[in-house]
């Protein structure tokens, strides 16, 4: 059964004749995000389909192909939505989009926080395994007739992280999302050096359209991306800081975690303190390597 077709009216945001933004609510912000729409003469793709899109019970145009950036809940809701698509993933995060378990070991989730975010995934945001999901590495090229879609692997957020060069000049950031938040390496399968790798990578592509899912959209111009990008870049050097800083006096990564580097205080959810170990977990190594830290005793760090 295919999904419908559905008139997106102004939120849908029209950056060539091919290529477009499904705009999701609150400019995107979580749990939703913008889609990216590519209309070829061949074939019609979605990247990313979010929750708005589920909710509006489907794209513009009819869908070919499903394309996720990568294997995050928020990136996935529509997969179950166009089944008469193919659904397509970087092999390395291909896991997440075949099954639920996949998904959830991505995250590094175990026991009650583990099934109340399989509960939360099925039931807020749509998840439905795609078994039939193909995997794709970096560089494959997309032909959809007249206009090529090729994947740009990033990895660092998740393993398989990619970002997509459209042809016309439009480049999908995916979750290198530009926010003040600054970067998110904090699941199992995050790793920091592979991020700031990544951020280095994006820096030097050259479009005329930078799109995050998250929150700022569209970004026109090398000029304004690149002083955006080297702000959110900027947060990884402020957190180590202050994360150092706090490494004064002896402390354990629960501890660390408890004190929160990533999340403000008010804000509540039992993921938080798996996020915000697994970010201390990484800085503390990439500390111990630099000898800017020394594990004092089994499981306590102290700044050297």
């Amino acid at each position: 059964m295919a999904a419908a077709i559905t008139d997106w009216g102004d939120n849908e945001l029209v950056l060539t004749d091919k290529v477009s933004i499904l705009q999701g609510a609150g400019r995107g912000a979580y749990p939703s995000g913008n889609s990216v729409l590519v209309r070829g003469s061949g074939e019609s793709m979605l990247i990313d389909p979010s929750v708005t899109v589920v909710e509006m019970g489907g794209a513009p145009v009819s869908v070919d192909l499903v394309v996720n950036s990568h294997g995050h809940e928020d990136h996935l809701p529509g997969n179950g939505l166009f089944t008469d698509a193919s659904v397509h993933i970087h092999e390395a995060d291909l896991q997440a989009a075949q099954s639920m378990e996949g998904l959830l070991d991505i995250f590094g989730f175990t026991g009650e926080i583990r099934d109340a975010q399989a509960v939360n995934f099925f039931e807020e945001m749509h998840y439905s395994p795609r078994p039939d999901a193909q995997g794709f590495t970096d560089g494959h090229v997309f032909d959809l007739g007249d206009i090529n879609v090729t994947a740009k692997h990033l990895p660092g957020h998740t393993r398989g992280h990619s970002g997509f060069f459209i042809d016309g000049g439009v480049f999908f950031l995916s979750d290198i999302d530009l926010s003040g938040f600054g970067p998110y390496y904090g699941d199992l399968w995050s790793d920091l050096e592979h991020f700031e790798d990544s951020l280095r990578i994006v820096r030097d592509i050259d479009a005329d359209y930078y799109v995050t899912f998250h929150q700022k959209g569209v970004i026109e111009g090398r000029e304004t991306f690149v002083e955006m990008l080297d702000k959110f870049h900027s947060v990884i050097g402020r957190r180590h800081g202050e994360m150092l800083e706090f490494l004064s006096e002896p402390h354990t990564l629960d501890e660390m975690a408890t004190r929160r580097f990533v999340y403000r205080p008010h804000v509540e959810g039992g993921f938080i303190d798996v996020v915000e170990r697994r970010t201390a977990e990484l800085h503390v190594e990439r500390m111990l390597a630099r000898g800017e830290a020394t594990e004092v005793e089994d499981g306590l760090f102290k700044a050297s």
